[in-house]
């Protein structure tokens, strides 16, 4: 049996009755404590995504930010971007991801990080080149931490029980 839990500090979790259909889940016990869950996971996203930035300008030519504050808003602004935008993008190019085994969505990602750099001040791309780079060097920071992240932005604690 695997369970996955975790809970804003200071408050307690409860087991939530089975369900036929899904497996016990944990959940805080306040509504405080699921906003604050919700909070911290999108400031760990934020991180992560500005950890990728910060990687991608120091490993990458042609990727320049002017200064923690721009990498910041650009992490956040990349957020809301493959939030809002990136997915109408990927239903529109469906036809051509298909064609090309998906590897159009590299195009995308490059596409999303030059509509960050085309929208704030003091973040440069030199070129499509440059821009897909540093988004396959932000989608690996973004994978590599998501081993340790669950879906829903936090850090989750797998018990793993065997029976016999």
């Amino acid at each position: 049996m695997v369970r996955a839990f975790s809970c804003a500090p200071g408050l307690r979790p409860r087991l939530s009755p089975p369900s036929p259909r899904r497996a016990p889940s944990w959940h805080c016990n306040h509504p405080v404590g699921r906003y604050l869950e919700a909070v911290r996971g999108f400031l760990l996203r934020m991180a992560i995504s500005a950890l990728g930035l910060w990687l991608a300008q120091a490993i990458v030519v042609g990727v320049e930010l002017d200064g923690s504050g721009t990498l910041i808003a650009a992490a956040l602004l990349l957020g809301v971007a493959n939030a809002v935008v990136r997915p109408v993008v990927v239903f529109l190019t469906l036809p051509i991801t298909l064609v090309t085994l998906g590897l159009f969505l590299l195009v995308i990602n490059a596409a999303m990080l030059g509509l960050v750099a085309w929208l704030l001040q003091g973040f440069t791309l030199s070129g499509f080149g440059p821009a897909l780079v540093g988004s396959i060097v932000v989608s690996l920071t973004s994978w590599f931490a998501s081993w340790t992240i669950g879906p829903a932005g936090r850090f989750e604690v797998m018990i793993v029980e065997r029976r016999h």
